[in-house]
């Protein structure tokens, strides 16, 4: 007679699992609400206790940790364990299926005590898995109800599931119990103070989804989802439009960042290969989108958009009349939904209300990767120098608020030149700043004039200043910190161009 131990949080066809089992000659062992549920469907199923001779105890926190389980788990399949197993009476466990408390769904809740993270953390569960899956030469181990199909397919094939089918099994039961484990790791790392860069550091996410291909069509990739909660690119619902690309997820993301710069009023960034072409504010979401595409309408053509507000209908008929990748959002109306209708390739992603994403910034390199933690340091004008003899005026202040915000999301070398809450030039990832600077104003043309310049890590050399006071810009927003900030200063000074040190630089690599 084979057993089958069957505990699972999520009973997604259980029961006919079950009962496939049982039709293939499994006896069946069970625990708690998953015995419960098999008894209540009319199967014959044996309570684990029972098997144990030991009651479930302190509220179900101890069920299947005890040697007859562990023992009929592990026992491999040679004369010596099953004689030995033999004589403790303890019979032989063929198949695992668990899946475990729902941790993550658990944390997803911004609201979550820590009481309540804690028991949700499994312990019997991921136990039981990992020695099934060790002793997968004889054990099988199912962790997911997508799995049960072709398992009883297997059984109706051969008799048994055989050893490839078993490996893999195997091989998906310990990646689940490491994501599991990393998720209580990241959790309680941020909860209990750990620091920022534990001596151990664990990554761990779900696949969302298997791309068509990487950057390029020679790379494979895939898409995994490592934080369960709301507000971001990697949980989003997407509504329409062809499946996501690489780089698609990548441009969004870059988007949604940005855009979410902007919590006190309506803003709507462009984005094309990760830099803005056009960012925008606006009285609502329509007249953001009209100035961040006036922004740079050649280079708009096919980007990605994001707004920090939901999407109305007007908006989303005006975003028809041109070819884009992609709009991001926390929201859609109906009737935006139903415009959008027209443009069906269109993807439509809808993220919920953007959350503050305090996880820390992983990047692969070879043989390792590097963490950081992410660059959201809150703006206080307060922190801010005027250096400069002309001081800004207040809406130019304003202005250079909105440049130093946008100025973060563009690769270094990075220079933004902004007008009344629009992007007018920016000038991206050059090998120098004054080619970065002459690039932005190139773009902003004459209406640079009256305009304001932010750059993203301080001057060298008063070049770029030089080409500012050319071009009419009357305020600048920089860290400061160069040996030659007063050769700057100097120009500026010359010019009557105002200037801010920050003190923050916001590199963008």
């Amino acid at each position: 007679m084979s057993y089958a131990l069957l505990s699972v949080s999520d009973k997604t066809n259980l029961v006919p699992f079950a009962k496939g089992l049982i039709r293939n000659g499994f006896s069946l062992l069970s625990t708690g609400g998953t015995y419960r549920t098999l008894l209540e469907a009319g199967l014959e199923v044996k309570a684990v206790e029972d098997v144990t001779g030991f009651p479930e105890m302190l509220d179900g926190r101890v069920k299947t940790l005890h040697p007859v389980i562990h023992a009929g788990i592990l026992a491999k399949e040679t004369p010596e364990h099953f004689a030995e197993i033999t004589r403790q009476h303890i019979q032989a466990i063929d198949m695992v299926v668990v899946n475990l408390y729902p941790f993550r769904e658990t944390i997803a809740n911004p609201d979550v005590s820590l009481e309540e993270a804690i028991e949700n953390i499994d312990i019997g569960g991921p136990t039981m898995l990992r020695a099934a899956a060790k002793n997968h030469e004889r054990v099988t181990v199912v962790v997911d109800p997508r799995q049960y199909k072709p398992i009883l397919e297997a059984l109706q094939a051969h008799g048994e599931v055989p050893l490839d089918m078993r490996q893999k099994l195997a091989l998906a039961a310990f990646q689940h119990t490491a994501v599991y484990d990393s998720s209580i790791s990241a959790f309680l790392s941020q909860t209990f103070g750990e620091g920022a860069f534990p001596e151990e550091f664990a990554l761990g996410g779900q696949r969302k989804m298997t791309l068509r291909y990487g950057e390029n069509p020679h790379q494979e990739a895939a898409f995994y989802v490592a934080d369960p909660k709301p507000g971001s690119i990697a949980n989003a619902k997407q509504h329409q439009g062809k499946a996501l690309s690489y780089n698609n997820i990548v441009d969004l993301d870059a988007a949604w960042q940005l855009v979410n710069e902007f919590t006190d009023t309506a803003a709507c960034a462009i984005i094309k290969h990760t830099n803005p072409c056009g960012l925008a504010t606006g009285a609502g979401v329509k007249e953001a989108y009209t100035r961040a595409l006036a922004a740079d309408p050649v280079s708009a053509y096919g980007g990605i958009i994001a707004f920090n507000q939901a999407v109305d209908g007007p908006t989303a008929q005006q975003i028809t009349e041109t070819f884009m990748e992609a709009v991001i959002a926390p929201s859609f109306t109906e009737e935006a939904l139903e415009a959008f209708k027209v443009k069906d390739k269109l993807r439509l992603l809808e993220t919920g209300v953007a959350k503050a994403d305090a996880a820390q910034w992983v990047e692969r390199v070879g043989g390792g990767f590097l963490v950081q933690s992410r660059d959201v340091q809150p703006i206080n004008p307060a922190d801010f120098k005027c250096v400069t003899k002309t001081k800004p005026t207040e809406a130019q202040m304003q202005d250079l608020l909105f440049a130093w915000k946008a100025v973060k999301h563009v690769k270094s070398n990075a220079i933004v030149v902004a007008k009344d809450g629009q992007t007018l030039g920016v000038g991206a990832g050059q090998m120098n700043r004054v080619g970065s600077c002459k690039i932005a104003f190139t773009e902003a043309g004459s209406e640079a004039k009256g305009a304001v310049l932010a750059s993203d890590a301080f001057f060298p050399f008063r070049d770029s200043i030089d080409e500012a006071a050319k071009a009419g810009v009357v305020a600048v927003i920089q860290p400061g910190g160069s040996i030659r900030d007063e050769e700057s200063i100097a120009a500026c000074d010359e010019a009557g161009i105002a200037m801010i040190f920050t003190g923050v630089r916001h590199f963008r690599h």
